[in-house]
């Protein structure tokens, strides 16, 4: 595997990290959840759980772990997850949690550690992945999560060959999200997106009515700036210009 690399990334975590922000405080178990201790091995043998309900179970470092849920629309459902190593472990190890809807498509993730990088030393990791709300309808070329059954997948991504086989001991929660908050599809706008830098005054009068010009002739006659007049002009010129053109162009008839 990449050792230099995974040993690169986890100095990179270990400065960056004191500048990110807290996580958010853990989802708790539903009272009287009964807890699920297995997990299958594929998309066709996925456990089924509940939102709520707790799972625990050992596995081996290696196996694809799968579990399944049932999903609403205008919910938001936040995954979390705990990998407990029992025995030490040669090197650094990468793990992940993947979400999928029922046709296999992985699901985007708006907050949570969802490959995070383990050390060594280490004796256990968090992970979390919360979805984005569930849609009543979306369009076919769109990815947007839909009702109904979701899968999650947890497992090792990068791990010392050494450490294949070791024991792991996994707890996981699926729960639901009471407000959507930011991560609603359907939000109000609080601020205008682009500031207005030339507002203008507001008029406390009574506005003035601009005055009417006085025409030049008589009352029937219009007044020179009207377009009846330059209408008329323009067409006597255009019959002028018509017929001069054509006494230019006419040609003498022959005897």
């Amino acid at each position: 595997m990449r050792t230099p690399l995974i040993v690169s990334a986890a100095a990179l975590v270990a400065v960056v990290g004191p500048a990110l922000p807290a996580a958010a405080a853990a989802p708790t178990p539903s009272p009287g959840a009964a807890t699920v201790t297995k997990a299958g091995t594929s998309f066709l043998t996925a456990t089924a759980i509940t939102a709520g309900q707790p799972v625990r179970v050992g596995a081996s470092t290696g196996d694809y772990l799968y579990w399944s849920f049932t999903a609403s629309a205008g919910q938001v459902h936040r995954v979390s997850a705990t990998v407990s190593f029992p025995k030490a472990r040669g090197g650094p190890s990468v793990w992940s949690v993947d979400v999928f809807d029922g046709l296999r498509r992985r699901q985007a993730c708006t907050t949570g550690a969802q490959t995070p990088l383990v050390d060594a030393t280490a004796t256990s990791v968090e992970l979390g992945c919360t979805l984005r709300e569930v849609r009543s309808w979306a369009d076919p070329w769109s990815a947007d999560p839909l009702p109904g059954t979701y899968y999650v997948r947890l497992a090792v991504a990068e791990l010392p060959e050494a450490d294949l086989g070791l024991p792991v001991d996994v707890d996981l929660l699926v729960s639901t999200a009471s407000d959507a908050g930011s991560a609603a599809d359907d939000g109000e706008l609080q601020a205008p997106l682009t500031a207005d830098n030339r507002a203008g005054a507001v008029l406390t009068g009574e506005p003035t009515p601009a005055p009417v010009p006085e025409s030049d002739g008589a009352g029937w006659l219009p007044g020179l700036g009207s377009r009846w007049a330059w209408t008329t002009a323009g067409g006597i010129l255009a019959a002028v210009a018509g017929v001069v053109g054509f006494g230019l162009t006419r040609r003498p008839r022959r005897p």
